[in-house]
């Protein structure tokens, strides 16, 4: 096949996805990510790669390069039955590393330097080593949302969606758990353990307030609000249902709520709305501008050039690696 018709069949191939987005995304924006698409479906297959999206992608790239989508704790098992040789991480920093470690022989690309993350960047693994001076013998939960240096300084990882269920695996009657505090402060009214938080947050989540969701409700009669647990507790309370990306996914899918409002990132009430159209979404539109640093254009430009590479230092990798794998095997 000649240069000009591959392109041409990847063209055709990147345009066919439009209907399925068309509900979010207007057609006369679609032309600006259509080039890039088709650029990126060819690049996966000359590279053999595949695309693991987080749930707070845009669109265009949630629905039309990702191969893999969903929450932390999806990607992160996900990572696990991978068989091509490059993952590309939609994501944030802290995903990427973990896609590295639970496939230490795969090349990993952030396409972004600057996905970071303000809930990882709040803690170090030094302040974790303080916390267990301070607490000696508590066992340390440590949320996804941490560096490589953090996990390997943890007893197990947990998610929000999963964080309940591994604190009472492990038994004991008091946990630390690291490094979001509205996160712990919810879980600890769920269980009968005892938590000891840090006061870190989410930029995005911490945002909304009480008063907010009660002036959505007065203004979009029979509306369901859908909070996730990085909420401050006040917020949570205010709230229909509180659960990960994954479990507000799954409260959208089972039709309980023709109304809905998600309290958590704007681009997953986009993401759904492609799935169901049947659904009315209010979105206060609070984005992570992290996440945001990933864009068609970074992920072409990856794929193209094979960067930004992604490592993880050795004396710190099986440590990370087991704090994760602990969690998985829950």
């Amino acid at each position: 096949m000649t240069a000009s018709l591959q392109t041409s069949f990847w063209q055709e191939q990147a345009d066919s996805l439009y209907p399925r987005v068309s509900h979010v995304i207007p057609a006369m924006e679609w032309p600006a990510f259509s080039e890039d698409i088709a650029a990126i479906l060819a690049l996966k297959e000359k590279r053999n790669a595949v695309i693991l999206a987080h749930n707070y992608q845009t669109p265009e790239i949630f629905h039309c390069v990702a191969d893999v989508t969903g929450d932390s704790l999806a990607l992160a098992r996900k990572a696990q039955e991978v068989e091509a040789d490059v993952i590309v991480m939609a994501g944030v920093a802290f995903m990427a590393e973990t896609a590295k470690l639970l496939n230490p022989s795969k090349t990993v690309l952030l396409p972004s330097v600057e996905a970071g993350c303000s809930l990882a960047d709040s803690i170090t693994a030094a302040d974790v080593r303080l916390m267990r001076a301070r607490y000696p013998g508590v066992p340390v939960v440590t949320y996804v949302n941490t560096s490589a240096d953090v996990k390997a300084e943890s007893d197990i990882c947990c998610t929000s969606g999963n964080a309940r269920q591994v604190i009472e695996s492990l038994g004991v009657d008091e946990v630390i758990m690291i490094p979001d505090e509205f996160l712990a402060q919810n879980v600890a009214k769920e269980t009968g353990v005892k938590i000891i938080t840090w006061k870190g947050h989410c930029e995005v989540h911490e945002r909304f307030t009480p008063e907010e969701i009660r002036q959505w409700r007065a203004a979009w009669p029979g509306l369901v609000v859908l909070a996730h647990p990085e909420c401050p507790p006040e917020v949570v309370a205010e709230a229909d249902f509180s659960g990960s990306t994954a479990g507000m996914s799954e409260f959208v899918a089972s039709g309980k709520a023709g109304r809905v409002l998600l309290v958590t990132e704007c681009s997953m009430s986009d993401n759904l709305a492609v799935e169901h159209p049947e659904v009315e979404f209010v979105r206060p539109c609070n984005l992570c501008p992290h996440m945001k640093h990933i864009t068609l254009s970074a992920i072409r430009k990856s794929l193209e050039q094979m960067e930004v590479e992604v490592t993880v230092d050795p004396s710190v990798a099986d440590r990370a690696r087991l704090s994760i794998e602990r969690m998985l095997a829950v």
